[in-house]
């Protein structure tokens, strides 16, 4: 028992980033998504696991303050400029820097999360989930990182973006 939450959790951070290229073991892990009710009211979520356990006290919600109707890009970008400056200003309010932020979505989502954290002047390892076949995302290269589908690198993934998702609605 013991020995599976280990390869779901630490091993599976470990294993994580590997996968995306990063020179140590991602323990903070932020995940992001958008949530849209009947296009009318976009609310995001911000999930937090570290060393691959979620640390429930840490989730936020951000309600979409300059994006006019149903979109998740730019939305995206609204909230991690505003993470990244709550961030930069060390309130304490949201908690450390993250090593990874997982993001929903394909290249597009990351694209604007990458905006985002260059219009902050922020550095952090950033990596995107596409749904639809469960496909990684990283910065700097348009192929997919296709994981397999028993690896604990991609459950957590899964996990991360299945529980942003959960807190969002």
């Amino acid at each position: 028992h013991l020995a599976r939450q280990q390869e779901r959790t630490t091993l599976a951070c470990a294993a994580l980033g590997e996968v995306v290229g990063m020179d140590s073991v991602p323990r903070r892990i932020e995940g992001y998504d958008i949530s849209n009710t009947q296009g009318v009211l976009s609310v995001a979520s911000m999930v937090v696991f570290i060393d691959g356990v979620p640390a429930k006290k840490e989730y936020r919600h951000f309600r979409i303050k300059t994006v006019e109707g149903a979109n998740d890009f730019a939305s995206m970008k609204e909230v991690l400029l505003r993470r990244f400056e709550r961030l930069k200003a060390d309130d304490g309010v949201f908690g450390k820097t993250p090593d990874l932020i997982v993001v929903d979505g394909g290249l597009g989502q990351l694209e604007y999360a990458r905006q985002a954290m260059e219009e902050s002047g922020v550095n952090i390892q950033l990596i995107s989930l596409a749904e639809k076949f469960e496909w990684v995302h990283t910065l700097g290269t348009s192929e997919p990182t296709i994981l397999p589908r028993n690896s604990f690198a991609l459950n957590l993934l899964v996990n991360i973006r299945d529980e942003a998702h959960r807190f969002a609605i």
